[in-house]
């Protein structure tokens, strides 16, 4: 896991709702994708806001990879994304730089959660593979307590299809 990184070939999308990330990651998974392959990313300030509930289970940095096939959970859930992030064995929270994340690119950032400034953020992402612009558009949209989603595109109608969902910050397959 720790050597995934962002593929160029990727769709990201964000929402400023719960209920039109929830209604993305549905369509996601109804068109054959598996939570594994969906990248959901947002503040923890964002998670803690939609997502509240009574009971939490934290688990951050490398402890969480390690206990990510016992499936390790960051916390209890409302609607599908947060369902995502708790059921996918990689979801953390990378206390350093107070983000949320479930999916491949998870590992990914692990060791990047030192620091918590916006360029530490920034950092995480670009050296996971994002563009400096890119890295930016995310941190942007996290900042507004917006959620992102990404994922590869499995075909052509799924990337048309998901130009309904929510804001585009990258399409590398230039079909905007």
């Amino acid at each position: 896991m720790e050597n995934y990184r962002f593929k160029e070939t990727r769709i990201d999308r964000v929402f400023s709702t719960a209920e039109s990330a929830n209604d993305y990651y549905d369509f996601l998974i109804k068109s054959g994708y598996k939570n594994d392959d969906i990248t959901v990313i947002m503040s923890e300030k964002t998670k803690e806001i939609f997502y509240a509930t009574n009971e939490h289970v934290s688990n951050t940095g490398e402890d969480a990879l390690k206990g990510a096939g016992a499936g390790v959970a960051i916390g209890g859930s409302v609607g599908a994304v947060v369902g995502a992030v708790v059921a996918i064995g990689t979801s953390i929270i990378i206390p350093g730089l107070g983000i949320a994340i479930a999916g491949p690119i998870a590992g990914a950032l692990i060791g990047a959660g030192a620091g918590g400034t916006g360029g530490a953020i920034i950092g995480a992402l670009t050296n996971a593979g994002l563009s400096n612009s890119v890295a930016t558009e995310y941190k942007d949209a996290m900042d507004k307590g917006h959620i992102i989603i990404s994922v590869e595109p499995k075909d052509r109608h799924d990337i048309v299809l998901s130009k309904t969902y929510g804001t585009e910050i990258y399409n590398g397959y230039n079909m905007r």
